[in-house]
């Protein structure tokens, strides 16, 4: 019992005065996710690969907006969303104490602009994604001048884009069977 007092006595304290004082934590801990705005393409892949479902999205087609909600509740730390974020709009941070006085004040919500089909009229995907997107080709220069028909591709939403395909093919089919000796 002695030895044991002894060895207490040259450790010395082991505990933190929390939460009088701060406690630091090692690096790469996982704490709340953080959520940069300016940076989210909404393209949903968070909400996807999050286990609790606290990272949800909704469109409303009718608004043309797509929202972005995560409910701090429910998370689970994980760091899933942060992984599979193209952009790095998620971040997890150091800071895991999320006690609240109100329950709303758990949720954090974000709104997206819909980018509307130029053929029809419709909201289809949210334009911040459609941007994302026309940039990457671009930087991978698999977009030339002269190519500007990629932009207005991407605003043409798919189901316009199948069926223009579908009427060009036919086209194509209904020559190729003229040459090749008629169809039937």
């Amino acid at each position: 019992m002695l030895r044991l007092l002894k060895k207490a006595l040259q450790v010395g304290q082991a505990t933190v005065k929390y939460p009088f004082k701060p406690v630091e934590v090692a690096p790469g801990f996982r704490g709340k996710p953080v959520y940069d705005f300016s940076r989210c393409i909404a393209c949903g892949a968070c909400a996807t690969a999050c286990p609790p479902n606290a990272i949800t999205m909704d469109c409303d087609l009718e608004r043309g907006i797509k929202s972005w909600n995560i409910n701090y509740g429910r998370c689970i730390f994980c760091g899933r969303c942060e992984e599979v974020c193209p952009t790095g709009a998620i971040a997890l941070s150091a800071e895991f104490e999320l006690a609240v006085a109100r329950k709303e004040d758990l949720y954090c919500r974000a709104e997206v602009q819909l980018c509307k089909c130029i053929s029809c009229g419709e909201y289809f995907g949210p334009s911040r994604e459609l941007e994302y997107v026309l940039a990457i080709l671009k930087q991978a220069r698999l977009l030339a001048s002269g190519h500007e028909g990629w932009e207005q591709l991407l605003k043409v939403c798919p189901k316009c884009r199948r069926q223009e395909i579908a009427k060009s093919t036919a086209r194509i089919f209904g020559r190729a069977g003229k040459v090749l000796g008629g169809s039937k």
